[in-house]
């Protein structure tokens, strides 16, 4: 199924949008009626179209955009170009996959996370953020920890939303993954209380970062105990 012309595939997609499901994303800030996993299985139909890719982004259409995301092939987008499309993506949902399907498997990416981090922009700040949390998480190595929860600190209390949720999400995963900057990260939590009200779903983490950062320690623990018993068993 490649190399279907643009406006066949718009046509596709105009064909999955679904008025209930566009009012449902509407309340998120998403402006677009297709199911994900509708959009996703279209994607996979597709495969892999760069230059589907860039024609699918230029409509500007937030269904196409995501669709677009899905069919890239991350490494082909230059360092502006991956800027330029990360200003242009202001719908949330369009604006977090831009950066966790291709940004963060770009040769562009730790560039990107540096001058994002520190752009005016709190929307393209918040992707800065979302990048270093990936590296406190996989490739911590380098990272100024206790720098990152100075800034935290200081500064995503008054956050705008999209911005402050994302620093929230970084001092959570350095109290996850890193015990000895573990305590700081709760402390900081407890006293900012960012998102401590949050509506969270039963059977769901609250993204209150000390309850989050407790959540998942106590599942780390518990997964580690299983494995010594399975040695202790099978040894």
């Amino acid at each position: 199924m490649t190399g279907r012309p643009t406006a066949q595939v718009m046509a596709e997609l105009a064909d999955l949008d679904d008025p209930k499901m566009r009012a449902v994303n509407e309340k998120h800030g998403d402006d677009h009626g297709v199911h994900l996993g509708k959009l996703r299985a279209l994607a996979k139909r597709l495969k892999t179209q760069q230059d589907l890719a860039r024609e699918l982004w230029a409509t500007d259409d937030t269904a196409a955009r995501l669709l677009a995301i899905l069919v890239s092939r991350p490494k082909a987008y230059g360092r502006d170009e991956l800027d330029t499309m990360l200003r242009e993506a202001r719908a949330p949902k369009v604006h977090d996959w831009l950066v966790k399907y291709v940004v963060k498997k770009s040769p562009h990416a730790e560039e990107l996370r540096l001058a994002w981090t520190e752009d005016p922009d709190p929307v393209v700040a918040s992707a800065g953020w979302a990048l270093t949390t990936e590296r406190v998480a996989k490739k911590p190595d380098g990272l100024d920890l206790a720098g990152l929860l100075d800034t935290v600190e200081a500064e995503m209390k008054d956050a705008p939303d999209r911005l402050q949720w994302a620093m929230n999400h970084c001092l959570a995963q350095i109290g996850i993954e890193h015990p000895g900057h573990r305590a700081r990260a709760v402390a900081i939590g407890e006293r900012l209380e960012v998102l401590k009200d949050h509506p969270t779903p039963p059977n769901c983490t609250s993204p209150f970062a000390p309850a989050w950062i407790a959540e998942m320690v106590r599942r780390q623990e518990e997964k580690q105990a299983a494995k010594q018993g399975d040695r202790v068993t099978y040894g």
